[in-house]
């Protein structure tokens, strides 16, 4: 695949969505970003994070919901994109616990809309933004692209699952070329404010107590975000008919030695409120990473107490 193209990144205002569209700017990528800034958080965060990547290049931004096909429609006709990097999502797994059916409709048939729209509009590859969590409470560590025991344990994983499963049917069906990525706890400046590294640095800033759910033994294979839009931009140029892809930084790390080395980077002594645990987290995820290694030339070199530094920076120049 040829470095400039027309290329429609979804979700483009959020966290990771943001930093992608900023790499494809910078390899003199066409782009359009489509986001309908939902209030999962606040839109001013997005609306920030658009200005960011304004910074980088013109864009075309379309403030459009993945589940209006009519007005996705339009936007495919305006843009005659050749690539999508499908990234929009309605994020979280406890609100999916709340709210299943909106995560159904976001996230597999919104999913289902975009990759009709590929197929009638000839578009050369599709990337879905997947997730980690569709390997769920798995008893095989680290995860491997080629396991079938999934066990999705919340909506947002079952919808993620329902999404790959709809890019393989369009694959197999149309000779659409696609890939899925399955991203592992990413995180970096602009990372969403719920989540853990994010909020925790919040509360350590502000002298909070930081809630543990469980016994703080649970671990996560965080990953630096520019490790994780190196691996985007990769699959990118990889040529296949169907493919997924693990994109982590296969070294699990307990939430305790998370807030650790987040006391560490703050300088700051952490409160801990333990809690029960909640439904639909899960024990574990480990990336197996060696097929990205492999066939993307995938290669996280981001340590977890740079990137923690890095995103520390970024807090406290932003508030």
């Amino acid at each position: 695949m040829r470095t400039v193209c027309r290329t429609l990144v979804t979700g483009a205002a959020g966290f990771i969505g943001s930093h992608l569209a900023q790499a494809l700017l910078r390899k003199q990528h066409v782009v359009a970003i489509v986001d309908s800034l939902d209030d999962f958080y606040s839109p001013a965060h997005k609306q920030a994070n658009l200005k960011e990547v304004a910074r980088d290049g013109k864009v075309s931004v379309y403030l459009t919901d993945i589940r209006d096909f009519a007005a996705l429609e339009t936007i495919f006709d305006q843009e005659r994109p050749e690539v999508v990097v499908h990234a929009a999502a309605r994020a979280g797994v406890r609100p999916s616990i709340e709210q299943p059916r909106l995560y159904h409709e976001v996230n597999a048939e919104g999913t289902l809309n975009l990759l009709m729209l590929a197929r009638a509009f000839d578009v050369r590859k599709f990337v879905f933004i997947s997730s980690s969590s569709v390997y769920g409470n798995s008893a095989r560590v680290p995860f491997t692209e080629d396991q079938l025991e999934m066990k999705p344990i919340s909506p947002y994983a079952a919808t993620k699952l329902a999404g790959e499963l709809f890019c393989f049917t369009y694959s197999h069906l149309h000779g659409l070329p696609t890939i899925c990525l399955r991203l592992f706890t990413v995180y970096g400046p602009r990372q969403r404010p719920d989540l853990a590294i994010h909020k925790f640095t919040a509360l350590l800033e502000a002298g909070q107590p930081i809630p543990i759910f469980g016994d703080g033994n649970s671990r996560r294979d965080y990953t630096y975000v520019d490790d994780v839009i190196a691996g985007i931009v990769a699959a990118l140029r990889y040529e296949t008919n169907f493919e997924v892809f693990n994109l982590g930084n296969s070294q699990p790390v307990k939430l305790l030695e998370l807030v650790r080395l987040l006391e560490r980077a703050t300088g700051k002594p952490a409160k801990v409120n333990f809690l029960p645990p909640q439904p639909g987290d899960v024990s574990v995820t480990w990336a197996n990473i060696s097929k990205a290694r492999s066939l993307l030339g995938y290669d996280p070199r981001t340590t977890l107490e740079s990137g923690l530094e890095r995103f520390v920076a970024w807090y406290r120049s932003v508030k």
